[in-house]
């Protein structure tokens, strides 16, 4: 009896630590922002489609500060990708905070 009991704490303590490394995960992913270098004052007022069709510049700042201008080639890669983050509100450099997350690309039912 008092084994099961043992052995119950045990898979509770596991099951515990799986989905937080699971939930960790997730969310070190989703600190990533799409944000316009060239027009720093955009505060939501446009999409980065539109922005993108007027010639603005955007980039990926990730959770840790780390900037990565995107070129042309860049963007047309990333809408193939993930079209859903050029449908977002624009964001300036200025407003990042206010600035959504990357939507994450879905999971392929191959990967599964």
């Amino acid at each position: 009896m008092r084994s099961k009991v043992v052995v119950g704490l045990i898979l509770a303590l596991v099951a515990v630590g799986l989905v937080a490394g699971f939930a960790m995960a997730q969310a070190k992913g989703a600190g990533a922002k799409l944000l316009c270098v060239s027009k720093k004052e955009l505060k939501g007022e446009e999409t980065v489609a539109s922005c993108l069709a007027k010639g603005e510049r955007f980039a990926i700042v990730d959770q840790y500060g780390i900037v990565h201008i995107l070129t042309p080639e860049e963007v047309e890669l990333t809408k193939a990708f993930n079209p859903k983050a050029f449908e977002t509100r624009a964001f300036g450099m200025k407003y990042q905070k206010l600035a959504p997350p990357l939507p994450t690309l879905p999971v392929s039912p191959e990967v599964q």
